[in-house]
């Protein structure tokens, strides 16, 4: 049994390899999972299990603490235990964030090597938190005609301090003041945020556009509007764990904007080919909506890259 923390691996990290474990993740017979949820909406303990029979069980708890930003400490904190799937012997402990922040970016930026267009030369990252730097890492990697990375944020310093921390990226990244102004610049937006409120209008967007929606993960939150929602072709990571329980589409099928028949396909979906961008002015949406069945495709990666 290995314990795996955020320095332990990070060396051994090859984006491509993270985003491969996904997609051959789900050629797996498909996941059982399980979600948790306890205490108020803003100091939660969430509890997420998967097993894939063939690959293994995994077992993240964390708890997520809105106030934390406050007291200059980690937002979400917590571990991941990944078992054996023939014997259940436990093969490692890993840190949660190191998870978390693998499984997210390459959960988006597999979503995004099917849905985005290949040409796509501008990125618009909407937030400046931590997973904002795996998520222009992940997309460096993984879309090489990317020439411009723009970063938006609430607070302009934060944007700036996370642009100059990017300075040896192949791309340009620029700290931007504008959110509507960059939005109609840009090829793929990938919004990492704590909103509760859309932030991303539909009128902003041009056609074409791929649009990777992370940061809503609950039923109270939400960074597309329904404009957006509504005039996008709608993929999610997993019908299983966004659907019914996610607000960015929770609100727009309880006010009928959309209606369950309106997502066209998941990753399993996806990967196996019958789902994905059909015309070159499609605008795509992708909810990534996490999951412990791909925290678990992550931590046997992991596992298996470090054995």
């Amino acid at each position: 049994m290995r314990i795996i923390n955020y320095n332990d691996f990070i060396p051994h990290l090859n984006w491509n390899e993270a985003v491969n474990a996904l997609k051959e993740g789900h050629h797996y017979p498909k996941a059982e999972i399980g979600d948790l949820f306890l205490g108020p909406d803003k100091a939660t303990l969430l509890n997420r299990a998967a097993f894939i029979k063939g690959l293994g069980y995994g077992v993240k708890a964390v708890t997520v603490m809105d106030e934390n930003r406050h007291r200059h400490l980690p937002t979400v904190q917590g571990g991941m235990f990944f078992f054996d799937h023939e014997t259940g012997s436990l093969r490692a402990i890993l840190e949660s964030r190191l998870v978390t922040d693998i499984k997210t970016a390459a959960d988006s930026v597999c979503g995004a090597s099917f849905l985005a267009r290949e040409n796509s030369h501008t990125l618009l990252i909407v937030g400046a938190g931590n997973m904002a730097q795996s998520i222009a890492h992940a997309y460096s990697a993984l879309f090489p005609s990317l020439k411009n990375i723009m970063i938006w944020s609430r607070r302009p310093e934060q944007a700036e301090k996370l642009a100059q921390s990017l300075h040896d990226l192949r791309p340009s990244v620029k700290a931007v003041p504008d959110l509507a102004q960059s939005c109609a610049q840009a090829d793929i937006i990938s919004t990492v945020t704590m909103a509760r409120e859309p932030i991303i209008c539909g009128a902003w967007i041009k056609p074409g556009t791929h649009i990777d929606l992370i940061g809503a993960y609950k039923a109270d939150m939400r960074e597309a509007d329904d404009d957006l929602i509504s005039k996008g072709r709608l993929f999610v990571d997993s019908r299983d764990t966004t659907i019914h329980h996610i607000g960015e589409l929770i609100e727009p099928l309880r006010s009928g904007i959309i209606t369950e028949s309106s997502i066209l396909g998941d990753l399993y979906d996806l990967v196996k080919g019958r789902a994905g961008r059909s015309r070159h002015d499609d605008i795509t949406i992708f909810k990534n909506g996490g999951g412990a069945h791909l925290d678990t495709m992550i931590a046997h990666y992991m596992t298996q890259t470090l054995s």
